[in-house]
């Protein structure tokens, strides 16, 4: 007795033996295996830092695959590239600067759709680095100073935000744009009173050139008002709808990898140093506590789980970039941020909340 056996682009007889020994075959496999794999390229900010860890061990601890995602993660320049290069298609997926991404939208409204959907840096990581030795002690002490940063910095952009939040006259300080490489370099030689830069990653370039906290005075974005959202996890919208199960496979993934840095830093800076074996484990693993620790482990993330965000903050928060951006129009909540993709809420209780 035969049987007429049937595979995607295949057709054969086989006898009712063989036939029960492969199907008893195909029921032992995974069903990962047997299903669909979906590729995603991923544009990573920045460097193979400390911050990048939950990415790299959920792609090298199998959590993507896991998923059924073939999950490709490069190195980035900057949240601006990461956005445009999801937008161009290069990438289907990155992380980058919500504020960012609102100037994007505003500025290519019948562009391709881009939408956060998942925040990890509940607050901005921007923060002004003032040399103390110039009498800079609060917002007030900037009037009149010099400040060196990129043109594509956080905290240059936004700063009509925490100016006019600290009673500060849009053109109260002085700007030099500069190249990334040479800001910390700058206020280190004193050619500057101050830089803007992000918390935890000028911190350690200026200790590594010798200033320390005591000789600063650091004024993180969150601290002095400015309720900015920071960088979030980004998809082509396109992509997203055409792949809704990928786009929530890899944020569970995602997720479960974060839940794992939170708990020990240490050991998932390795999945860093197996990516970039040239970095320095003690300052990544400084980097990536500093970076939980400040922009987070926050009181809304204790409360109401990572990844999410608050309707009325992101609303405020979007208005507040079209008007310090100068932007040609506002992009809507919805089409900044979709949460429809998000593990559940329970999924995303990462940290204790506050007074439990």
């Amino acid at each position: 007795m035969s049987l007429l056996f049937v595979l995607p682009k295949c057709t054969f007889p086989v006898g009712l033996r063989s036939f029960t020994m492969l199907t008893t075959a195909l029921s032992l496999l995974p069903i990962s295996a047997l299903a669909e794999t979906t590729s995603i390229r991923f544009q990573l900010d920045w460097r193979f830092e400390g911050p990048a860890a939950p990415f790299l061990m959920a792609a090298e601890k199998g959590y993507f695959a896991d998923e059924g995602l073939n999950v490709q993660i490069d190195s980035g320049s900057g949240s601006a590239g990461a956005i445009n290069r999801v937008a161009s298609g290069a990438y289907e997926m990155g992380f980058g600067d919500l504020n960012a991404l609102v100037e994007f939208l505003a500025e290519n409204p019948n562009g391709p759709g881009i939408q956060g959907v998942y925040i990890v840096y509940d607050g901005t990581p921007a923060a002004v680095f003032a040399r103390k030795d110039r009498g800079i002690e609060s917002p007030a002490d900037l009037v009149g100073k010099t400040i060196a940063a990129p043109a594509f910095d956080t905290g240059y952009r936004a700063w009509g935000v925490f100016a006019a939040a600290n009673e500060l006259e849009h053109d109260a300080v002085e700007w030099q744009n500069v190249d990334p490489t040479l800001r910390e370099t700058l206020l280190t030689r004193g050619d500057v009173d101050a830089i803007t830069g992000f918390y935890f990653t000028s911190l350690l370039n200026l200790e590594e050139r010798g200033m320390s906290e005591d000789d600063l005075t650091i004024l993180p974005f969150p601290e002095y008002g400015v309720p900015l959202y920071g960088n979030a996890i980004i998809a082509s919208e396109s992509f997203a709808e055409a792949n809704p199960e990928a786009v929530q496979g890899f944020l569970r993934a995602f997720n479960r990898a974060l839940g794992e840095t939170i708990a020990d830093p240490e050991a998932a800076i390795e999945y860093v140093k197996n990516r970039d074996g040239l970095i320095n484990v003690d300052m990544e693993i400084r980097r990536l506590k500093l970076a939980l620790e400040s922009v987070v482990d926050t009181p809304d993330a204790r409360e109401n789980g990572v990844g999410g965000v608050d309707e009325g903050r992101l609303i405020e928060a979007i208005q507040l970039v079209a008007d310090a951006y100068d932007l040609p129009s506002i992009p809507s909540p919805d089409q900044v941020f979709n949460p429809s993709y998000l593990p559940s809420q329970e999924e995303r209780r990462l940290f204790t909340a506050e007074g439990e």
